[in-house]
């Protein structure tokens, strides 16, 4: 009887067959055309915070471009901000332009046909890293003017880091766009906004007293005709707000990340 009943379990498992519409006969059928992107890379940590802004917000709108969750073919680097903050006191820019040439070449070989800054102060540099690389650097001060220019402006104001402010190395090439730009003067304000950003808003810190005194400095540029206002420090639009101010606000991050997004679905 056991022997008879073994015959028939081993019938009905060697007679059993899988369904057809279960059985996969063509994998390629299945596979979900892609749209084509290009590759961008990220080079952040200067700060975090910032680079997060970069990150949600070209995810965000190539997801809106498609209409569904297609995301970007999107890399990210980031940098130890303490260490390039180092070399900024000391003055060893070759030091950060090293980092950033390592981090570009890094995300090239990864796949990245562009990069991008995600900061302001990184452009201090902009010209010896570019110089070492076979692919280009989407420039924050090239799309910022353009945006500008949109708005049929002549005269914004600019606040950013004492180096960005000090120097020439954003708002010269803003200038050679065609427009002029105001920065602060006194030492005492750009030590203070410097201050701001670097103890407190790239530790993700705002505090009221410091947005009123950076909505003071910059209304004062605004009464001497400043038309608009360029938040030069990646960090500043966790603070001022376009309901802050009667002039048109144009936040770096936002306006930089965009041009990332143009260059990823560009054909």
């Amino acid at each position: 009887m056991k022997k008879y009943m073994y015959g028939l379990l081993f019938i009905g498992l060697t007679s059993y067959s899988v369904p057809k519409k279960h059985i996969i006969t063509d994998p390629v059928k299945l596979e979900v055309k892609q749209p084509k992107m290009n590759t961008l890379g990220l080079i952040g940590g200067t700060s975090w915070h910032s680079t997060l802004d970069y990150y949600s917000t070209i995810n965000q709108a190539v997801n809106d471009h498609f209409g569904n969750n297609t995301n970007p073919p999107l890399l990210v680097y980031t940098l130890n901000q303490a260490e390039v903050h180092r070399f900024q006191r000391e003055d060893k820019w070759d030091s950060i332009a090293n980092m950033l040439t390592t981090a570009a070449i890094s995300l090239n070989k990864a796949g990245a046909q562009s990069v991008m800054f995600c900061a302001n102060t990184p452009h201090k540099v902009y010209n010896s890293v570019q110089d070492q690389l076979d692919f280009p650097v989407i420039h924050i001060a090239d799309v910022t003017a353009k945006a500008i220019h949109e708005k049929a402006l002549k005269k914004v104001c600019f606040i950013g880091t004492k180096y960005s402010m000090t120097e020439d190395f954003i708002t010269k090439r803003i200038e050679d766009n065609g427009l002029d730009v105001l920065v602060p003067e006194d030492d005492k304000v750009i030590d203070e906004l410097h201050r701001i950003i670097i103890e407190e808003l790239t530790y993700g810190e705002v505090k009221p007293e410091s947005k009123k005194y950076v909505l003071s400095v910059l209304n004062e540029m605004i009464d001497d005709g400043a038309e608009g206002v360029i938040l030069g420090c990646t960090e500043f639009p966790l603070m001022i707000f376009k309901d802050d101010l009667k002039v048109p606000i144009f936040d770096t991050t936002k306006i930089h990340s965009q041009s990332g997004v143009d260059y990823i679905l560009k054909e």
